[in-house]
């Protein structure tokens, strides 16, 4: 399984479009070779170089598993799970301090989760455990200037 993105290249930097210092728009993702067993996908955004941890900016599961990709500012069909800002919508990369490494996350699942929205990406990943399929990353970098 593969995740790409048109907005930019694995390790490059993110546009400031799609962080806190543009529009916070959400950067077009194309999702390839999923298994033709998955019955759901499942989406993560965050950020392991935050001061004070792992920072979550995104977080959706129940993503029909025929989805192609992200059209850039919409989400996906599926449920979108509490981010690290209490929101359940995509927050895009705002590094208080130097340049961050964001890694999107696509898991292809072998059923679909039982999880109310206010879920967050910790109760995903242990909702997930023995149903994840295969996994891909994307890893965008960002500084502000």
């Amino acid at each position: 399984m593969k995740i790409s993105s048109s907005a930019f290249s694995e390790g490059q930097p993110i546009p400031a479009k799609y962080t806190c210092d543009g529009s916070d728009t959400i950067p077009p993702l194309a999702f390839a070779d999923v298994p033709p067993e998955a019955r759901s996908l499942a989406l993560v955004m965050d950020d392991p170089d935050a001061p004070g941890g792992t920072y979550d900016h995104w977080v959706m599961w129940n993503i029909p598993p025929d989805t192609k990709g992200v059209e850039e500012g919409k989400a996906p069909r599926g449920v979108a799970g509490r981010n690290s800002w209490k929101k359940n919508a995509y927050g895009g990369p705002c590094p208080p301090d130097r340049e961050h490494r964001y890694f999107f996350r696509i898991y292809a699942l072998d059923t679909t989760l039982n999880l109310p929205a206010s879920s967050n990406k910790a109760d995903l990943e242990k909702a997930m455990e023995g149903h994840v399929l295969t996994v891909a990353k994307l890893m965008g970098r960002y500084e502000r200037g």
